[in-house]
């Protein structure tokens, strides 16, 4: 196999837009990142890559490459099936793994014997990665003024963003990207993004807003889930302009358990109650645990936020109290009025 050339291409190389990626790695590795539109054609599957990895560290290389091929040999057949069906006119096909190895070569170079036209991404993914990084980096170096929505757990801030963005403002929606809410619950019913593919979504609407000198965001923590926000966010949320909405206890419950939807997602709201039981008191939680198994899930949520949320959020907002414009509404129509209202008047201010 080793004296087959194979067509290889780099990154400055290829169309996202135009050519075929086709991803060998196992589907755990394609799940947590992968090219644009990439295609996942693994030759191990999650458990089959365990093995040849534990042979490689525990035998040798040589060892570890026949197990590999005794376990791709029968599936050789559905491979070529599956490539030869994606093969289309004026269309580039590119085979990539995560640092352009022995995976991505050997279809490569078998597809080639076949006739099969395609090529090799040097470096894998693991150099696309890399140029994320780099762009990135470059990313924070752009002057940028920040705008920042704030307010207390429930205040819809992310329907803010949303109806921002859709009236054309430029919204760097950060838990959409990170595909979290950003709280304890904030998994819930999303589909959380790995920090790689984070990154690379980020860089991405980035340069989609790069005409604009001022970024509105939601305030966040460090972290977004497993998500951890570059420098250069935190930096700029830090010195921002903040949006202090100011929405009334009640309708943040009732917006809460609109969102979460407890009757659904039972199991999963109460495994994150019980992770925060060692920050309530014996008390609290008793009231939350009676509350919960009479199904009273609203008087969880204002328990929750009354005990919990509240008060850590009146912690750190005492730091930005004096700098934060305040937005009172008892409707998500007025209080989106009252914002873009705010926002074209700082706007014509600094213009």
């Amino acid at each position: 196999m080793s004296t087959v050339d194979v067509a290889q291409l780099t990154l400055d190389q290829i169309s996202y837009e135009t050519d075929i990626f086709i991803d060998v790695r196992s589907p755990d590795e394609f799940a947590e990142y992968s090219l644009p539109r990439a295609i996942n054609i693994p030759i191990f599957t999650n458990e089959e890559r365990a093995i040849v990895g534990t042979t490689f560290k525990q035998q040798s290389r040589e060892a570890a490459m026949k197990v590999g091929l005794s376990i791709f040999a029968p599936k050789w057949p559905d491979v070529v099936r599956q490539v030869t069906s994606l093969q289309t006119e004026n269309r580039r096909i590119i085979i990539y793994c995560w640092r352009g190895g022995m995976r991505s070569k050997t279809i490569a170079a078998t597809l080639g014997l076949m006739n099969i036209p395609c090529y090799q991404l040097v470096g894998g993914i693991r150099s696309f990665r890399r140029n994320i990084q780099h762009r990135l980096a470059e990313e924070s170096k752009k002057e940028r003024e920040f705008i920042v929505i704030a307010g207390h757990t429930g205040t819809r801030k992310t329907e803010f963003l949303e109806e921002l963005q859709t009236n054309g403002f430029p919204v760097l929606d950060l838990e959409r990207l990170a595909g979290h809410r950003g709280s304890i619950f904030g998994h819930i019913g999303m589909i959380p993004n790995s920090q790689k593919q984070f990154d690379y979504l980020l860089l991405c609407r980035l340069e989609e807003l790069k005409d604009h000198k001022t970024v509105i965001i939601e305030a966040e923590s460090k972290r977004i889930g497993h998500v951890v926000l570059p420098d250069f966010i935190i930096e700029g949320k830090q010195r921002g302009t903040r949006v202090e909405l100011v929405y009334p206890f009640w309708k943040r419950v009732d917006h809460i358990h609109r969102t979460y939807q407890p009757e659904k997602n039972a199991e999963h709201i109460w495994e994150a109650i019980e992770y925060l039981r060692k920050r309530l008191s014996k008390q609290v939680y008793d009231e939350v645990k009676e509350c919960w198994e009479t199904q009273n899930y609203k008087q969880v949520f204002a328990l929750l936020l009354e005990y919990y949320y509240d008060p850590r959020y009146k912690h750190a907002f005492q730091k930005y109290s004096e700098a934060s414009c305040m937005v009172e509404f008892t409707t998500f129509q007025e209080g989106l009025e009252k914002v873009i209202t705010l926002l074209h008047e700082r706007t014509e201010k600094t213009s």
